[in-house]
């Protein structure tokens, strides 16, 4: 029974964290931005989000907070959300779930706490910027 099971893997889909200027806080700050570097359109795309982990001793985790897209287009990136920068300190995690067809995938993308920092920058496909990648 569990062999007629099939879960998809999901290839060319990720999350870059990008670094940009905020007029509204005058400092750059961090974007999450969901990156479908794939030849197929995601549909009816849900981003699940919230960061947890321990600062000075004490367990730490926020709030979850949803996000929904209807269809993220073939070789594009879609702003998911701010990523404040008392949050950079935790373990930031995305819930993914989007339909290719009538295939359901779905993936879970961390990033470690500590690790959304210039040294780990490395050149985002598609947008060609400077970011921090998970796969």
């Amino acid at each position: 029974m569990k062999s007629d099971i099939k879960i998809p893997t999901v290839e060319n889909v990720f999350l870059a964290a990008i670094q940009e200027w905020s007029d509204d806080f005058m400092e750059k700050v961090w974007y999450a931005y969901l990156v479908n570097d794939s030849d197929f359109d995601l549909e009816s795309v849900l981003v699940v989000s919230n960061a947890f982990g321990t600062i000075d001793g004490e367990m730490k985790k926020t709030s979850l907070l949803r996000h929904a897209f209807p269809k993220v287009p073939a070789v594009s990136v879609v702003k998911i959300e701010l990523l404040e920068n008392s949050i950079l300190r935790l373990n930031n995690e995305f819930m993914v779930t989007y339909f290719i067809g009538n295939t359901l995938y779905d993936k879970k993308f961390i990033f470690k706490a500590q690790t959304i920092t210039p040294d780990y920058v490395e050149e985002v496909p598609i947008l060609f910027v400077d970011g921090v990648i998970v796969r």
